[in-house]
């Protein structure tokens, strides 16, 4: 059943039943930390500045995933999410409200689009086709040259969202394709030589949307990500940064665990490595030399603690 639901559909089960495998007090302490840092509009705000789509975004990621999506904290997130609709929005923007609103709609039963122009999904996918650019990828901006891995994973899922087929498929797969290198992972931007962690989660999630992750790349992919544990536990975001963070763990062990390489991955380290970033009053931060916690990291700590419970 897993495999006919949308990728963000799926990972939001895979990571809610993670955590119904741990203590409810571990749950509500990091609920009470998200909820904490609601603003009066509904909304929620990085380190600094006012509310925004990408961090309103993870923190209903994380109030979903915990249970605690629900009552008036999600019908004032819900006001936030509409007060940004028919704004002029990046595509990482795009995604963060069409993401919110699905979340809301399946834990709250909150449907934000519900006075939307009939066929709003169409406007949608063609705002997208704005970002595609000649190599078949899409680029961070209708003003960027150059086509983004990242960005390119999150049109197909945003086009998932508005269950819209992407154009041009196969092309998308040839670009995707373009950006992995020798060692086996991939990049993000064309001229870069040296692969990452979090570009290569993203070419494969995008690779697998697409049906299009073969054997020789599942194989190499692996060899790449195992490689980015660090004695600390988690994984580094490439190899010039010795240092390990949540997002680069999360998104590592996460492709790892999709590619079936789940059982090579130390997974006591990782244990051991999160405990150092979680804070006993609620949150995560994003890695040893950080001491504030956020949303967004928190996102990130919350799933890998969720990954590590699965026991598919």
């Amino acid at each position: 059943m897993l495999d006919e639901l949308k990728y963000l559909e799926r990972l939001t089960l895979r990571l809610a039943a993670g955590m119904n495998q741990l203590p409810d007090e571990v749950r509500a302490r990091h609920a009470e930390f998200l909820l904490s840092k609601q603003n009066p509009d509904g909304g929620f705000s990085g380190r600094e500045g006012g509310s925004d789509l990408y961090y309103t975004s993870f923190a209903l990621r994380s109030l979903a995933i915990t249970g605690k999506l629900e009552g008036e904290p999600a019908e004032r997130a819900a006001e936030f999410l509409q007060s940004c609709l028919g704004k002029q929005a990046a595509i990482i923007d795009f995604l963060s409200l069409l993401y919110g609103a699905m979340l809301l709609d399946t834990s709250a039963g909150i449907d934000i689009f519900q006075t939307a122009a009939d066929r709003w999904e169409d406007r949608v996918a063609a705002e997208m086709e704005r970002f595609r650019r000649d190599d078949g990828g899409y680029a961070a901006s209708d003003e960027g040259f150059s086509s983004s891995t990242y960005y390119t994973f999150l049109v197909l899922l945003c086009l998932q969202i508005v269950e819209l087929p992407p154009q041009r498929p196969e092309q998308i797969v040839e670009f995707l394709l373009s950006r992995r290198r020798e060692d086996g992972g991939f990049v993000e931007l064309g001229p870069m030589k040296r692969s990452g962690t979090n570009p290569s989660a993203a070419a494969i999630g995008a690779l697998q949307i697409l049906d299009a992750v073969d054997t020789n790349v599942r194989e190499e992919a692996i060899d790449f990500l195992l490689d980015r544990q660090t004695d600390e536990g988690g994984f580094a975001a490439n190899t010039r940064i010795p240092f390990a963070d949540v997002l680069s763990t999360f998104t590592a062990l996460l492709t790892l665990t999709d590619l079936g390489a789940r059982s090579e991955v130390d997974l006591a380290e990782v244990a051991q490595f999160l405990s150092s970033t979680e804070q006993p009053s609620g949150g995560f931060t994003a890695g040893l030399l950080d001491q504030v916690p956020d949303v967004e990291y928190t996102f990130y700590g919350l799933g890998v603690r969720a990954l590590l419970e699965d026991v598919r």
